[in-house]
């Protein structure tokens, strides 16, 4: 079934967002119109469905190209992705100097995900400098903005002491806020704490809740690292997480 919409039919961008929830295809139309109209939500949006794919036939270098113009009239998440599409070479050559610029501005502007793309960056020296007491800092300033991924990183660092005192008790703070914010590796990362204080059962509900988050890169690691648990039944969600990672992979393997 196809939709025609008017120009009185057009949505905003909260709308729209809505609606690909609902209806993949005529968001992408809807979506497509208002972004022709001049609504940059609508504009960075579009990048994102034409990235992935959703509603619509991927496009990456298209995506690029609304995503410039959205950046252009100060959309920061556009601007993030036009960082994300720089470092990871989707619809251009990858280029880890440019993403980092333009997460840079983005992130000064106040976006959290601009400081931990811009922190994972400079914590491992890609297109800049290797800066791990400013990504840090980044990290730290993105968690208390509520950042997930943040969170857990930064209770990774307060928990080995780097570029910063040891701080155990900060850790588990921060892995449990990141836990409970949804984010896979935060969640893997208090079920640890957990089971270190023999609270088993607690860990291996964040674990399934893990298992069903996850992605490939993370299921590969977890489930090697799941093996050396002490606890036999932490040790036996170890076969859930291959099982989970060979599904993933089947299904993102060429045809």
């Amino acid at each position: 079934m196809s939709y025609q919409l008017r120009r009185e039919e057009i949505l905003d961008g909260d709308a729209l967002t809505a609606m690909l929830e609902e209806s993949p295809a005529r968001a992408a139309q809807a979506i497509l119109m208002a972004a022709r109209e001049g609504v940059v939500d609508a504009q960075a949006l579009l990048g994102q469905i034409l990235l992935d794919g959703h509603g619509i036939a991927q496009d990456q270098p298209l995506a690029l190209r609304w995503f410039e113009i959205a950046a252009r009239q100060g959309h920061l998440m556009a601007r993030n992705m036009l960082g994300r599409c720089h470092e990871h070479g989707w619809g251009c050559l990858a280029d880890a100097a440019l993403a980092a610029r333009h997460y840079r501005v983005a992130a000064d502007a106040g976006l959290d995900w601009a400081m931990y793309n811009l922190a994972n960056l400079l914590a491992t020296g890609r297109g800049v400098a290797s800066d791990e007491p400013q990504a840090l800092r980044l990290y730290r300033q993105a968690a208390e903005q509520g950042h997930a991924k943040s969170m857990n990183l930064l209770g990774r660092y307060l928990e080995e002491g780097r570029v910063c005192p040891a701080d155990p008790s900060a850790a588990r703070d921060w892995y449990r806020r990141s836990a409970e914010g949804g984010d896979f590796r935060g969640q893997f990362s208090f079920a640890a704490v957990l089971a270190d204080e023999g609270k088993i059962e607690e860990a291996l509900a964040w674990l399934r809740q893990a298992l069903a988050g996850g992605n490939l890169n993370f299921l590969r690691v977890a489930s090697k690292a799941l093996l050396n648990a002490t606890d036999a039944q932490i040790r036996a969600l170890a076969p859930d997480y291959a099982q989970r990672y060979a599904e993933l992979e089947k299904t993102l393997a060429p045809l």
